[in-house]
């Protein structure tokens, strides 16, 4: 039986990498009922105030730097992680992610639960075999993020150290492919269809992806605090039902008309599903049909493209 969420009605969060896409919503959800800081290097004003604007407090702090957290309360009830770096230079990316995973949850030590946002990007490459938690792991994303996968793995391990070390309930969560009202994957394929861009596929098609809607991790996170443990908690999570980018694109056609140009590269992003049997046992399946939140996504993005 699924895990019960935890009420996080009046906790102090943290949460870093606020900005970003998949954590935006988050921000604005528990905001509405929490204490919400809101951890990012901020290098946009127009970022801050967008952020703070949804009720969160904001603090600029760069992970990479051994001293950025100086400044920082370190009495928070719950720590989400969703900060990442992808600047293509190692030894900024490795101490971004992976040292800087350590620092906060150092600085953060008596938190009830952490919970990091990891990748399927960290799994070797294995063709259309669903991946579980316990599959090989490797570079998958070096072609068109050189430091991406390497830098995740290596946060995955500094975390589980500090959760050993010192004793940390903490939840890794390895995201496939987020999307929703405020954009995705699926919503650049649109734009890419639109202009007549080509999209690059993997040629051992079809390639499949767990599509996981902002409806679903929003309902979600609160069961995935429940399952931090100091043993640590390592967890897929994605959508339920595996699709594919030729699936989700044949259905934007149909909703806009544009019409997918797919080109073959053996390079390309290939499949990556997900084994989702923990993810079940752990917090329960996801709700939201994946054309349903697609058809939302345009919706509220792009309502002028649905024919």
């Amino acid at each position: 039986m699924a895990l019960e969420p935890l009420d996080l009605s009046g906790c102090r969060i943290l949460i870093t990498g606020p900005s970003g896409q998949v954590a935006e919503p988050v921000v604005a959800a528990l905001a509405k009922q929490a204490d919400v800081t809101a951890l990012a290097r901020f290098t946009k004003e127009s970022d801050r105030q967008r952020i703070a604007a949804l009720g969160a407090t904001c603090i600029g702090v760069d992970l990479a730097d051994p001293q950025g957290l100086r400044d920082v309360p370190g009495d928070f009830d719950y720590l989400l992680n969703f900060a990442v770096v992808k600047s293509g230079d190692f030894d900024y990316d490795l101490a971004a992610n992976g040292e800087g995973v350590g620092r906060l949850m150092l600085h953060c030590r008596n938190v009830k639960a952490f919970l990091h946002f990891s990748t399927t990007a960290v799994y070797e490459y294995a063709g259309h075999e669903p991946r579980a938690e316990d599959s090989p792991l490797g570079d998958n994303h070096r072609v068109m993020f050189p430091t991406y996968s390497i830098a995740k793995i290596a946060a995955e391990t500094v975390c589980r150290f500090v959760a050993h070390q010192f004793g940390i309930p903490t939840t890794i969560a390895r995201l496939s492919v987020p999307y929703g009202d405020n954009g995705g994957w699926p919503f650049y394929h649109l734009l890419m269809m639109k202009e007549g861009i080509p999209i690059e596929l993997h040629p051992e098609g079809p390639n499949y992806y767990n599509l996981l809607h902002v409806d679903d991790y929003l309902e979600k996170i609160p069961r995935l605090l429940a399952a931090a443990t100091t043993g640590v908690t390592t967890v897929n999570f994605g959508g339920s039902v595996k699709t594919s980018i030729e699936a989700w694109c044949a259905y934007l056609a149909e909703l806009t008309g544009f019409e997918p140009v797919f080109e073959e590269n053996p390079q390309a992003f290939g499949s990556l599903c997900i084994d989702t049997t923990r993810m079940h046992e752990l917090i329960g399946p996801t709700s939201v049909e994946w054309k349903t939140g697609i058809r939302r996504m345009v919706e509220s993005l792009a309502p002028e493209l649905i024919k």
